[in-house]
């Protein structure tokens, strides 16, 4: 089978470049080349790309120019973020919060900081992946430098009350600075910081039909911040390296196109989106949705099932053999075979959990993908679950428990 003829339901991992933004790109990879910390012509024009890139971004997240600083992408970002602020604000206290859901770039990083002195709380969530903003109340204290909670999950598509989540920090705190992990949030949700209430915000290129390995982090004036890279003043001496014109080029075409057909491409997701809600579970026996069913509160694009008794890597390995592209939860934890800690954190058993499958849409796809779907994934369930000794057991048990 040839791509051109597959279904790609893995949005939510990378989305393909947009010809439009690979023709933005092009001219910074063959013509304007330069070093834009030199000053000859070649230098020159490679730099204007970037100022102008910078611009945009800025624009569309209504900030300054100097507030963004470009990276290799959201792990950079986060990791940036979250390191730069917790020995940047250290003078204010060692005490860090963030939430059991996070993604592992978030994760792996406070655990980093927990290994080198910082205290860290880990806040619960409830069973649809909502923060405890009570909990986030009770555990900022005037110890604590950094809260870092994630705008939308990467995994169930739950969209946090982050604005009311800054707010509360804030009040307990005005010293804490607030960091939000926003990859997946850019082009489906409100990216405006101000109204956000936030202090940084990451994003990356390859989440809206930009350019893989390129991010952009915002940084609020006067955020107390230490540099991670070291090496030259690039970035306002934030990031050091010799900045990646064309990634940046790419990052801000597409991010501008992204809000200019916010409504189109949101709207266009969402109703394929409530067809898998409604569909899978109506054709499928023994599935739960995984996150909030209040629509307003979920990604556009995201729908994400567990299936009793089946593993969600043989539905996968199914699909693709069928010509369809899904995953079970994070991209970057694809290869391992424990669940999902996202899951876990919103009390999904863990035989539950392992039968997660995500499907993430996206501006390219149409009904008729989710029709083959909709044929496809309920024989797929079906003849996995008739090889699985779990669903015979379970049927044994209700057949005897019938009997009794």
């Amino acid at each position: 089978m040839t791509l051109d003829k597959r279904i790609y339901l893995d949005h939510a991992a990378t989305t393909p470049l947009d010809p439009r933004v690979l023709e933005t790109m092009l001219p910074y990879l063959t013509e304007f080349w330069g070093n834009p910390s030199s000053l000859y012509l070649e230098a020159r024009e490679a730099r204007r790309g970037l100022d102008n890139a910078r611009k945009t971004v800025a624009e569309t997240l209504g900030c300054k120019t100097q507030e963004i600083v470009f990276t290799s992408g959201g792990s950079e970002s986060d990791n940036l973020a979250i390191r730069g602020v917790a020995y940047g604000n250290r003078r204010r206290g060692s005490h860090i919060i963030t939430t059991a859901i996070e993604h592992h770039a978030v994760l792996h990083t406070f655990e980093r900081l927990e290994k080198e002195g910082f205290t860290v709380t880990y806040l619960p969530v409830d069973r649809e992946g909502f923060v405890d903003l009570k909990a986030l109340e009770e555990a900022v204290t005037a110890e604590t430098s950094l809260v870092s909670i994630m705008y939308a999950n990467n995994e169930v598509g739950t969209i946090e009350p982050i604005a009311e989540a800054a707010r509360i920090v804030k009040e307990r705190n005005p010293h804490c600075v607030f960091h939000t992990d926003g990859v997946q949030a850019v082009g489906a949700l409100d990216v405006n910081i101000d109204r956000l209430g936030v202090d940084l915000f990451s994003l990356t290129a390859h989440k809206f039909y930009g350019p893989k390995g390129f991010g952009a982090l915002y940084v609020r004036s006067r955020t107390p911040f230490l540099p991670q890279t070291l090496g030259g003043s690039q970035e306002r001496d934030r990031r050091a390296g010799t900045e990646n014109i064309a990634g940046a080029v790419g990052l801000a075409k597409a991010l501008e196109m992204a809000y200019d057909e916010f409504e189109q491409r949101n709207a266009h997701s969402a109703a394929l989106r409530d067809r898998l809600l409604t569909d899978v579970p109506r054709f499928t026996p023994k599935v739960r949705i995984n996150g909030t069913t209040d629509l307003d509160r979920r990604l556009a694009n995201n729908a994400s099932f567990a299936f009793e008794y089946v593993e969600g890597e043989a539905i996968l390995m199914a699909l693709d053999l069928a010509g369809i592209a899904a995953s079970s939860g994070s991209a970057c934890t694809s290869g391992s075979l424990e669940p999902s800690h996202v899951l876990t954190a919103m009390g999904v058993p863990l035989e539950i959990a392992r039968g997660s499958v995500r499907l993430t849409v996206g501006k390219d796809n149409t009904m008729e993908e989710i029709d083959r779907m909709l044929e496809v994934l309920p024989n797929v369930v079906a003849r996995l679950r008739s090889l699985s000794p779990l669903a015979g057991a379970a049927e044994a048990a209700r057949a005897g428990t019938g009997r009794g």
